[in-house]
């Protein structure tokens, strides 16, 4: 098992930057696609981007595409989500994820999910 615990999250202007984290504990991290994904109130869980276990391929979504870029940083057992240019409805909880095979944009695929943290972005 993994475990996921993601930080970073607060609120922000619009236009500014948040970089998130999602630390990994338990098996090797090295071993696990990362995704991350989003939940506003009333909406289903939102793909965001992910990331492969080689870090060498990623995929992201048309609404943030330009603006959010992931990363993976295996020596220290954390992947990034970095969020610029920052728009109100990308308030949401934000929530990492991890699978051993999977890295697509569907969440019922992913094995192990942090609790989320929270990112309000006021107009």
């Amino acid at each position: 098992q993994v475990q996921l615990v993601e930080s970073g999250g607060g609120l922000v202007q619009a236009g500014g930057s948040l970089r998130l984290s999602c630390a990994a504990s338990g098996r090797a991290f090295r071993d696990f696609a990362i995704g991350w994904f989003r939940q506003a109130p009333g909406e289903e869980r939102e793909f965001v981007t992910s990331i492969s276990v080689s870090g060498r391929s990623a995929y992201v979504a048309e609404s943030v595409k330009g603006r959010f870029t992931i990363s993976r940083d295996n020596a220290k057992n954390t992947a990034y989500l970095q969020m610029n240019t920052l728009l109100p409805e990308d308030t949401a909880v934000y929530y990492c994820a991890a699978d051993g095979n999977y890295w697509g944009r569907e969440p019922h695929n992913y094995d192990y999910w942090g609790r989320g943290t929270q990112v309000t972005v006021s107009s």
